[in-house]
């Protein structure tokens, strides 16, 4: 199994509150920058349309598609099979071509009470463009997950998207 995909799985069957039982309230937010090889146009088409080359995390193991459509109203979907099935995981709610894409949904925390602010704002650099991802998170919180989620991040970000466009991926 994939490693975010076990991340993914050990947060759902950690957090599940017994009948009858609140779940932990709280919050968590964090925020990190990188440098990227192409201008912010280049790099917005690239982290939107379809991901499925660079995004490893998934709910149905092998998803037909993952996609992010970057238009207000727009989703992140992971489409499970050729009949359709599949999850929203977040709605866009905001998209500037290559300035700003925000989405609203709790990802991989799917069936909590949480509500995920995640914002990937890019800048253009010299020789590039720079990408800041902000996580702001409210509702059911269990303990470490801001951590894991933010380790999460950085995972589908530096280690999967930076090189699949440094190596010239769309």
């Amino acid at each position: 199994m994939k490693f975010v995909a076990a991340i993914g799985c050990m947060l759902a069957l950690w957090a599940v509150a017994a009948p009858g039982e609140t779940p932990p309230s709280g919050t968590f937010a964090f925020s990190f920058t990188v440098d990227l090889p192409g201008s912010p146009d280049e790099m917005y088409d690239a982290l939107t349309g379809d991901i499925s080359d660079w995004w490893d995390h998934t709910m149905s193991g092998d998803p037909v598609r993952l996609e992010i459509e970057a238009r207000p109203g727009g989703a992140f979907r992971e489409i499970f099979d050729a009949s359709g099935d599949g999850v929203v995981h977040a709605t866009v709610t905001y998209a500037h071509r290559g300035k700003l894409l925000r989405m609203e949904g709790p990802l991989g925390l799917a069936g909590h009470a949480l509500h995920m602010v995640t914002t990937w704002e890019l800048s253009e650099r010299d020789g590039g463009s720079t990408l800041t991802v902000s996580v702001n998170a409210s509702g059911e919180v269990h303990e470490g997950w801001g951590e894991v989620v933010e380790k999460t991040w950085h995972h589908f970000i530096e280690e999967r998207f930076v090189p699949h466009v440094t190596a010239g991926g769309r």
